[in-house]
């Protein structure tokens, strides 16, 4: 039903803005000029991309957990004093020598019950659902963006609107006062369209206001002035039915997918929870060297060993943090039910501010054209002496409100089909296919994964990146 109204009244309205908001020009801005611009303006979508690349880095660190360790450690140590005993026949001899030592250690976890497995699990899953966060900041960014074109959209349109109001109010005063001194009407009359040209000016400073917002909200979103603005030609497409979009909103809204990572996160937890109960085996060794500047003699030492550590008695620490995980896994379970529930009502809501536009924009069609009419009869009537002024101005106050209400119901038709899309996860510069460099999640990863060193051609390729980014 709202989808088919949209299509049938959309070719009207849009004929209508795009003559009243700008004239044919090569740098008019579109909506999807728009949408381009916010993506890449958004400084909190840049902020969750940083968080984002934090929690891929989180995976390398705990996969580097299972790598081997090796560390080194190096002392010059300066010995000086006196000392006696019996075979120094108590004399007292000086001491001063001088050792320097030079060592290496090495380390690699052999078992641990699966622990840092489990943790490096985790963290994987949690990487997938910070990328769901960073999908719905894109989705706030970009509506707030729609929103803030359709706005200055409508009020510039209510302002010139407003401004022909004006005109019009003007010749109806001065009709009236043609009249007033020729003796067909009175002073009252003249009075009545004077204080309908006064509140005429107080409405269009009012609808001057309102554009002037709107244009520091559209600004707030894109970075940037609104400068010649063309209204979109063609809606986006939406679901045939209520139904339909709520079973999308169910399958790819971003909250939705995040809850379900969350979880299996959560999951995890537990697990690693009880793997930590148990025990670990290490591989360890250590290779050392100490020179003593004093004696022509070094000495090369090393050990290789295996060790096992375990928990006998830790006052039940373990314990509860197994507990606890269990306790935060039902928590997040619980979670998804309201999740869910809450997507399915924000899906329903957008359908409904759909459809009651869609109704408003048609009939406010209607009404326009009852009101001109009327308009246009009561005027020719009252030049008759049929009517009066006061007629004349409460048709013509009707007339107005008729158009002023067909040019908000079609901003927030726009505005409310793309809310659609918001609340089914597709408000996307993906699906919007937007003419912008789209940031990819994956390639990050992908480059850090398995935990490259700062000296590798891999840590080399992050650190050029990591520069290009902070250009930005």
């Amino acid at each position: 039903m709202a989808r088919g109204i949209l299509n049938s009244v959309k070719a009207g309205f849009f004929a209508v803005s795009a003559a009243v908001i700008v004239p044919v020009a090569s740098h008019a801005e579109t909506l999807a000029d728009a949408l381009a611009s916010a993506y890449t303006h958004s400084g909190l979508l840049q902020q969750n991309r940083a968080l984002l690349r934090a929690a891929d880095e989180d995976v390398a660190a705990t996969y580097a957990l299972l790598r081997p360790v090796l560390n080194w450690s190096s002392t010059v140590t300066q010995d000086f004093g006196t000392y006696s005993s019996s075979s120094t026949s108590g004399l007292d001899v000086s001491l001063d020598s001088t050792e320097a030592f030079f060592g290496l250690g090495f380390e690699l976890l052999l078992y641990d019950n699966g622990a840092t497995r489990f943790a490096v699990d985790a963290a994987k899953e949690t990487v997938l659902s910070t990328r769901q966060t960073l999908v719905n900041v894109e989705q706030a960014i970009l509506f707030e963006a729609v929103q803030g074109f359709m706005d200055v959209v409508r009020d510039a349109q209510i302002v010139q609107l407003q401004q022909n109001n004006l005109r019009l109010v003007a010749r109806e005063l001065q009709a009236a006062k043609d009249r007033f001194e020729v003796g067909e009407v009175t002073r009252t009359d003249v009075a009545l369209a004077e204080a309908r040209l006064a509140g005429g000016r107080a409405d269009l400073a009012v609808a001057q206001g309102n554009l002037m917002q709107a244009r520091e909200r559209f600004a707030a979103a894109t970075g940037h002035q609104p400068g010649a603005l063309v209204a979109p030609s063609v809606a986006p497409k939406t679901p045939a039915s209520l139904d339909d979009a709520k079973a999308v909103a169910i399958r790819s809204h971003p909250l939705m997918i995040k809850a379900q990572h969350d979880i299996t996160t959560a999951e995890i937890g537990v697990m690693r929870a009880r793997a930590l109960m148990g025990p670990s085996v290490k591989l360890q060794g250590s290779y050392g060297l100490t020179e003593d500047f004093s004696d022509p003699y070094s000495t090369h030492a090393g050990s290789v060993g295996i060790s096992a550590t375990g928990i006998i008695y830790q006052g039940g620490r373990q314990s509860a943090l197994y507990r606890q995980a269990m306790a935060n896994r039902d928590a997040t379970r619980a979670g998804l039910h309201d999740t869910r529930h809450a997507i399915r009502q924000q899906a329903g809501n957008a359908w409904a501010i759909l459809s009651a536009a869609t109704a408003q924009l048609a009939a406010s069609g209607e009404q326009i054209e009852a009101s001109q009419i009327a308009f246009d009869g009561i005027r020719e009537e009252a030049k008759l002496g049929s009517r009066t002024t006061l007629d004349v101005l409460i048709a013509e106050q009707d007339l107005l409100d008729a158009k002023s209400n067909r040019i908000t119901a079609q901003a927030a038709q726009y505005s409310a089909a793309y809310g659609v899309l918001s609340s089914m996860g597709l408000l996307t510069a993906d699906h919007l296919n937007l003419n912008v460099e789209k940031y990819d999640p994956v390639a990050y990863y992908n480059l850090v994964e398995d935990a490259p060193t700062i000296s590798s051609k891999r840590g080399k390729q992050l650190d050029k990146v990591l520069r290009a980014i902070g250009k930005e």
